[in-house]
């Protein structure tokens, strides 16, 4: 038997501590202001202007998510008597109160 060299093949699993992940970023220019984009960086503790924005931008949009949570409280969603409901527990479960 001849020793051939070896071809490349498919990836085994021991190669993916090799495996190069891409991550989808988007350049783009702005124009901010120099002061605030200072005391932005600073408050939010970030060692780039682009961390500062990308934090900024994660905090406006968890900000709107919970402020969008409004719309549920006292839309009806759930509807029984609660009462009710706590009264269906068992006698221990009552007595361990």
């Amino acid at each position: 038997m001849r020793n051939r060299a070896r071809r490349p093949g498919p990836r085994s699993l021991r190669d993916d501590a090799t495996q190069c992940y891409t991550i989808h970023m988007r350049r783009t220019n702005l124009v901010l202001d120099e002061a605030l984009l200072e005391e932005a960086t600073r408050a939010l503790g970030a060692k780039t202007y682009s961390g500062a924005v990308n934090t900024a931008l994660q905090e406006v949009i968890r900000l709107r998510k919970i402020q969008g949570m409004e719309q549920f409280f006292g839309s009806g969603i759930w509807e029984g008597d609660l009462a009710e409901m706590r009264d269906d527990r068992t006698p221990r479960a009552r007595s361990a109160r």
